[in-house]
């Protein structure tokens, strides 16, 4: 069985090379909720608070075992399973929910968050170069909003935050090697849509700030720090934090350590200009 579950963009799903993906939206949030944790129990309860919230109907439970034997129908047939045995294993009843019995690498969020990982671990050990591939290769598996065709409740809501939060993080994580690795030319279109985006963020500021220096735009990334300040004292009431700050300063003297310094150390906050 080849199963190809994704769920970063518009929900797909296919078993053996056949849609198994519901038309409707409530079997749709069951399916979803149980990919994204594939391989763990996703108890009753769980379900419940995702179809129907603080409300549930009394026929809840009752409802969700329907909506879990649609789910396993649309299995089997794409198992050529008659008998629907195999469909119960995949679809698995345990104490308490059910469990999606799919491997780690069927689910794109879940190969996402293993070339993460594995990014992450590749730029501690210095190698930047294998680091910065394997971010921008998670990063790929993005075609959108997460499950963006599917209604989401609390649990998917979660797990949306959650994903986007991580997505964020190697984001940061890959410009920061791409830095290093003397690409602030390449990533000025990127880091000018970013920092558009996401207004308040103040390591992408910082991350356009450098490039726009490193590229011989020091007038610009100092543009780029006055719009962040203005825009944080207006919705936030806050100044800049201090690193950014320190950042500003030296663009303001012509400071060489930007030049020379790695990113991870101009944007931390243990960091002091000289």
């Amino acid at each position: 069985m080849i199963a190809d579950f994704r769920l970063l963009g518009p929900m797909r799903a296919r078993i053996s090379d056949v849609g198994v993906l519901p038309a409707a939206a409530k079997p749709r949030q069951v399916m979803a909720l149980l990919a994204v944790r594939a391989g763990q129990i996703v108890t009753v309860d769980a379900l419940t608070e995702e179809l129907w919230g603080e409300s549930p109907p009394r026929s809840a439970v009752t409802t969700l075992q329907t909506y879990v034997l649609q789910l396993r129908r649309r299995i089997a047939a794409a198992l050529g399973d008659e008998t629907g045995a195999a469909a119960k294993d995949l679809l698995a009843t345990v104490y308490g929910g059910y469990r999606l019995a799919l491997p780690a690498d069927a689910v794109d969020v879940h190969r996402a968050r293993a070339l993460i990982d594995r990014g992450q671990q590749a730029l501690a050990a210095g190698e930047d170069r294998t680091g910065c591939r394997l971010l921008h290769e998670a990063l790929g598996l993005w075609g959108g909003p997460m499950l963006v065709d599917v209604p989401k409740g609390r649990q998917l809501g979660i797990e949306c935050l959650s994903l986007e939060e991580e997505r964020l993080g190697a984001l940061e994580l890959r410009i920061e090697a791409d830095l290093r690795l003397g690409r602030h030319t390449e990533l000025l279109g990127e880091l000018t849509a970013l920092t558009a985006e996401h207004p308040t963020h103040e390591n992408l500021h910082a991350q356009h700030m450098i490039a726009l220096y490193r590229a011989g735009r020091s007038g610009k990334a100092l543009e780029v720090f006055r719009r962040l300040r203005s825009t944080l004292i207006d919705e936030i009431g806050l100044e800049p934090s201090p690193r950014v700050q320190r950042l500003h300063q030296a663009i303001l003297a012509g400071n060489p350590a930007l030049e020379l310094v790695p990113t991870h150390l101009a944007l931390s906050a243990d960091y002091r200009w000289a």
